[in-house]
Parts: C-alpha cells; sequence; structure tokens
C-alpha cells in the first residue's frame, strides 16, 4: 500500500504527512471540512501532499490514519472507512476533550470504541506513542540501535502487519501489539506513552 490518508490536519497530521512523503507514499490529507480549507496550510506544512475531504481520503487510501482531537471522531460518518484500515493514533486527554464517560471508562481501551463506532473498518491502534515532533527528529534507518519501538495493536492480523510496515517504513521498529484490547497499554495512562523504548522493552510491556 502505497496511498497514506491521512484525517486531521492539525500539528500530528501535517507531521505524518511530512513523514509519509519523505517515506515514498502518496499522501492525501483530509480536515473538518472542504479541502480548500486546509489547502494552503498543506501546501505549506506538507508539501507534496494533497489536501481532500474525508470523503476523498477513504476513496483514495486503504490505509488511513486518524490524527483528529478524540473528541471529534464522532463527528465523522460512520460507515466512511468500511473496509479501510483505520490507524487510531488518538489520545484521550479530559483536559482537551472534555470529559468523555465512555472513552474514559473503557475497559479495553478508546480503540475499542472507535472501532464500535467503526464497525466496518479494520481498526489499528499505532502511532499514538510519539509526539508529532518526533515523526521528524527520532526517525532513524533501520538497524540504527537508537530506533524507537511503536506497536501495532489490533484484531485484524493483516491490518496489523501493514500498519507495522508503515511504522518502518516512517523510522521505527515495529512490534506486534496483540489484540486491539494491548491499545489500552499504548494510551497515556501507565503506558510507553511519552517513553521511548527498544523492542525487547516494548514487547515485555505489553506481556507479548
Amino acid at each position: 500500500m502505497d496511498r497514506l490518508g491521512i484525517v486531521g490536519a492539525g500539528k500530528m497530521g501535517t507531521a505524518l504527512a511530512r513523514a509519509g512523503v519523505a517515506a515514498g507514499y502518496e499522501v492525501e490529507v483530509a480536515g473538518s471540512g472542504p479541502s480548500e480549507a486546509i489547502a494552503l496550510t498543506v501546501e505549506v506544512l506538507a508539501p507534496g501532499a494533497v489536501a481532500a475531504t474525508v470523503e476523498e481520503v477513504a476513496v483514495f487510501a486503504d490505509l488511513i490514519v486518524l490524527a483528529v482531537p478524540t473528541h471529534r471522531f464522532r463527528r465523522l460518518p460512520r460507515r466512511v472507512f468500511a473496509g479501510k484500515i483505520l490507524v487510531d493514533a488518538m489520545n484521550y486527554w479530559p483536559d482537551v476533550d472534555g470529559d468523555d464517560e465512555e472513552l474514559a471508562a473503557a475497559p479495553e481501551g478508546t480503540s475499542t470504541v472507535v472501532q464500535a463506532y467503526f464497525p466496518d473498518a479494520r481498526v489499528v491502534k499505532a502511532l499514538n506513542q510519539l509526539g508529532y515532533h518526533e515523526f521528524e527528529e527520532s526517525a532513524r534507518e533501520p538497524g540504527d540501535p537508537d530506533r524507537i519501538a511503536v506497536a501495532a495493536a489490533g484484531e485484524d492480523r493483516e491490518a496489523v502487519r501493514v500498519v507495522m510496515t508503515l511504522v518502518d517504513r516512517l523510522g521505527f521498529d515495529p512490534v506486534d501489539g496483540g489484540p486491539l484490547a494491548n491499545g489500552k497499554l499504548l494510551q497515556p495512562d501507565g503506558s510507553p506513552y511519552a517513553e521511548t523504548y527498544s523492542v525487547a522493552a516494548l514487547v515485555e510491556r505489553l506481556g507479548n
């Protein structure tokens, strides 16, 4: 899959777009409205990527990263990502997203809530371990001893493998994070978030 869609045109989305273009992907980026509203932002902050609508991104790519503030994912059409691999790169922050009882109390992590909302998508939790600046500052070539490990957790094994390839191409060591419920271990609460892990340390963290 050499086409990458990104939903979210903020700092995270544009950083991912730059990293995706550098990794050789064709990239389309969508915001919350018409493509014209983000065209200049994408042109300046992610040269080589193309501004689009959410619906256009869903047609363009089979691999899509969801990089919007977490409280906004429910504003998207439930069926728009049907059949697509949807990378949940979001983190729930009450200070930013407000109090959300469903997300805060999700016993198997917020990605299971995302999967329930998008029932036809192939949701994989990944890339949320990294701050937006790390996609450029911390990317390394394969074999580099300083390469950061990044996990991908999901029920669809093929989708997980595709996302692991994305992680590798972006410059990080991919780790199979197991089932989607393991995404809870990748969330900010008591997780690898804001820490860097080797492959061995992250595998141990996930209990794989």
